[in-house]
């Protein structure tokens, strides 16, 4: 008899649970023994249903169709997020994927706009993203080379069952039942699953994706829970999606509101909507109201209420248990990081995994990586909140909250010479730092000099032909709603 494969036990269906099975089995496959554990009457919280371009490099990863994955997800593509109300009430800026304009090596770009706007010329920022300028004006295209960088809009719930279309036939067992015990053997390690009706599933590796319950990770482990809620205290969603009305956009849309904000996010059969607020400065009623009333077109059920709270588990891995999803922490949903990070902490996962059961040194990098980039993310989160010249006290309370360290220097950094930076674990640019730190109204006292020395006739020609450039890469775009219609209409009728 051969040796005994290593047995990995995931604990929860859904997005985390359904992409940790196809990874797993698509690379360690022949090494594993995979059983994923759901039941059909837990529901899933399934709101994340917007992506960034890491998405489309996980997806090459597990080798999935493009066209196939839009198909049967109802997906559209995804340039950036519009943020409309955020630095007042009728403004408007735009995060794109992708690069603005062109740096050197020594010196970013917008060192060279601010400059230009400092003599007078130059346009919006925007003007030098492609994403943007393709994003507003509803273009769209995949080709080789990759004319935009992109992501997508999803059907969380029909994502989850694309995924386990694939796990299954290659081998990934799936086991339907509520979970009513979770035993630990002496060490404290966990040993098993016990499900309704007494089935026993021992393991190895357990995944815990049971969404905020975090039924291993915590109920069981008691591993303890890093609370963010004084830098971000929106801490309830509703969420609800309604018949479309319109062409689909290439952008998600994030609405400023009075104690938080609203997202729009398009998806080919209909328009998912959502409300994210902070319960000690806005009723339920009045939230579900105010949601109602902004939704186009008819809303195909109730709205959903979500409670959480922001934050992250102390351990993302503990003993011999990995948290994925919301059961290893909730970062609130403004800039699509939920998808993600599930999606690196797998790659982590692949990249360390054990095969024997000492997994304290594995448990301790990916702790450390899981840190950085989860405080990286909630840094430039909570940006979004502090710099605002919004009047209402939700508003006023964020801007005068103290922010963590680390967010200080940067907005120190930009604000004394327009520098931002990316390093590590970072997952957000240095373009993304600008272009939030601009639209956000941090206004830089001074830039690098290295623009200063540039005759204004050289520095107009230089951004005129990057305005040009990008004009003509656009005029060969298609519209983004005739390009899906061609490229991968998806299997579910409009409105259904």
């Amino acid at each position: 008899m051969g040796e005994q494969k290593f047995r990995v036990v995931i604990a929860g269906g859904g997005t985390a649970g359904w992409v940790a099975a196809a990874a797993l089995v698509r690379h360690l496959g022949p090494n594993l023994d995979i059983t994923l554990v759901e039941s059909d009457a837990i529901g899933t919280v399934g709101v994340g249903e917007s992506t960034i371009p890491t998405a489309w490099t996980f997806h090459k990863l597990l080798g999935i169709n493009e066209q196939v994955f839009l198909r049967e997800t109802n997906a559209t593509f995804k340039l950036g997020i519009s943020f409309e109300n955020w630095l007042r009430d009728g403004d408007r800026y735009f995060h794109p994927f992708g690069s603005i304009g062109r740096a050197l090596p020594l010196c970013d770009f917008q060192h060279f706009w601010l400059e230009a706007q400092r003599r007078g010329f130059g346009g919006a920022l925007g003007d030098y993203s492609l994403e943007t300028q393709a994003a507003l004006s509803q273009k769209f295209a995949t080709g080789d080379p990759m004319p935009l960088a992109y992501a997508y809009h999803l059907d969380a719930t029909a994502y989850a069952a694309f995924l386990r279309g694939l796990a299954e036939p290659a081998g990934v067992r799936r086991v339907e039942g509520r979970i009513t015990e979770v035993e630990q053997a002496e060490s404290g390690d966990i040993a098993a699953l016990v499900l309704e009706g007494g089935l026993r599933i021992p393991g190895d590796l357990f995944i815990d994706c049971t969404g905020f319950r975090a039924l291993l990770i915590e109920e069981t482990l008691k591993t303890g829970f890093e609370d963010w809620s004084h830098w971000l205290p929106t801490n309830r969603a509703f969420a609800v999606q309604s018949e479309t009305t319109e062409a689909p956009a290439p952008y998600t849309r994030a609405i400023a509101h009075g104690a938080g904000w609203r997202w729009r996010i398009p998806l080919q059969h209909r328009m998912g909507n959502g409300f994210v607020y902070a319960s000690d400065y806005l009723s339920e009623d009045e939230a579900r109201a105010q949601l109602l009333a902004a939704v186009p077109g008819r809303a195909l059920f109730d709205p959903r209420l979500i409670r959480f709270t922001t934050g992250m588990r102390k351990q993302a891995w503990n003993r011999n248990c990995v948290a994925l999803g919301l059961a290893s922490g909730f970062i609130e949903p403004l800039e699509s990081t939920s998808i993600h990070l599930v999606m690196i902490a797998v790659t982590r996962l692949l990249q360390n995994f054990p095969r024997h059961g000492d997994m304290a040194s594995f448990a301790k990098r990916f702790n450390a990586q899981s840190r950085a980039e989860s405080e990286h993310i909630r840094d430039f989160i909570i940006l979004h909140y502090k710099c605002n010249d919004r009047p209402e006290p939700f508003w006023r309370d964020h801007a005068a909250r103290t922010v963590p360290d680390s967010l200080a220097a940067r907005i120190a950094l930009f604000e004394e010479g327009a520098a931002a930076y990316q390093e590590g674990t970072d997952l957000f640019r240095i373009d993304s730092w600008a272009s939030v730190m601009l639209g956000q109204g941090v206004r830089p006292r001074d830039h690098h000099p290295m623009p200063t020395q540039i005759p204004t006739a050289d520095l107009e020609r230089a951004l005129a032909d990057l305005r040009a450039g990008i004009a003509a890469q656009l005029a060969k775009l298609p519209g983004h709603a005739d390009f899906i219609a061609r490229y991968a209409a998806a299997k579910v009728p409009a409105a259904a």
